[in-house]
């Protein structure tokens, strides 16, 4: 798939979310969530410190030619129109030549199937853009992202030791990947 014949956003709706390109916006709900110890736990930098460091974040998800195409914002859907869109996390594909997707959720919606939602569309959306295979790179400890991508039928492929440095240390990384169709 050239990610150049892909230059249309989508906007992927469910019952309680839907998942649109990232927006200037957007930047106090996602330092929220980037500042978080345990939200940022695994992900692959430390929590954010300052709101600067998420708007370099966002300026660049906002420059990517992938935005709201193949990466996404979760938002919260809203009960009153009058209300400001909440971006509760992210998903999709933020690695177009490894096909990796990522994900990442705002605690106060931890358990209570937004990400399962979130991923649900995406899933289906990916596969119409082309996509035949879909990996995933996680912290064998964090057992939530594990059992979720094992809840869609991804697959362990591999496992490897120090292979990133965060806020934890050394991690190890457990490799899955997903084939279209199954």
């Amino acid at each position: 798939m050239a990610i150049t014949h892909m230059r249309r956003k989508h906007t992927l709706h469910t019952k309680r979310v839907y998942l649109r390109a990232a927006q200037e916006g957007d930047l106090d709900d996602m330092f929220e969530m980037f500042k978080d110890e345990e939200v940022m736990k695994y992900w692959s930098c430390p929590p954010h410190i300052q709101k600067s460091q998420t708007k370099k974040y966002l300026q660049n998800m906002l420059a990517s030619p992938i935005n709201g195409i193949l990466d996404f914002t979760i938002v919260l859907s809203n009960p009153h129109p009058r209300s400001r869109p909440k971006v509760i996390g992210k998903a999709g594909i933020w690695d177009p030549s490894n096909r990796e997707i990522g994900f990442l959720l705002h605690r106060s919606f931890w358990g209570q199937g937004f990400m399962t939602e979130a991923l649900e569309a995406l899933l289906p959306y990916l596969w119409a853009q082309g996509l035949e295979r879909i990996v995933a790179d996680v912290d064998p400890r964090n057992e939530s992202s594990i059992r979720l991508l094992k809840g869609f039928g991804f697959v362990e492929t591999g496992r490897a030791e120090r292979t990133f440095e965060t806020a934890l240390g050394w991690c190890d990384s457990v490799y899955f990947a997903l084939e279209r169709g199954n």
